[in-house]
């Protein structure tokens, strides 16, 4: 499935996509593409997991902003629709965020949560 555009199932800030050009020239490969998934563990639950990926498989869903694209598999977009993938620079220093509204508790750092 492809959303249609990016306010569909998820949102990717223009931080995020800005982010992630850098990160695709440094690589110099503008083929990838930010994989957001989640895993069970984490303190709460599950966890929150951002890789690169030049492939979109079966069933994974697609979120474009601009010239880049963010790919989500079929199980962890039941979790993360809705949600925004973010990045951040702070005291806790520079990553990829994600709000999500699904989230019923997370944990400190916010990399895990449950639902």
């Amino acid at each position: 499935m492809t959303a249609p555009d990016n306010e569909s199932v998820m949102v990717l800030t223009e931080n995020a996509a800005r982010k992630l050009r850098a990160l695709r020239a440094e690589e110099g490969n503008d083929a990838l593409k930010l994989r957001v998934y989640i895993t069970g563990g984490g303190c709460a639950g599950f966890s929150y997991g951002f890789k690169f990926d030049e492939a979109v498989n079966d069933g994974d869903t697609t979120v474009m902003r601009d010239d880049v694209t963010m790919v989500v598999d079929a199980l962890s977009v039941q979790y993360l629709a809705g949600s925004t993938v973010d990045y951040v620079e702070g005291l806790q220093g520079a990553r990829f965020i994600i709000e999500n509204p699904n989230a019923s508790s997370t944990c400190g750092c916010g990399s895990s949560f449950s639902v």
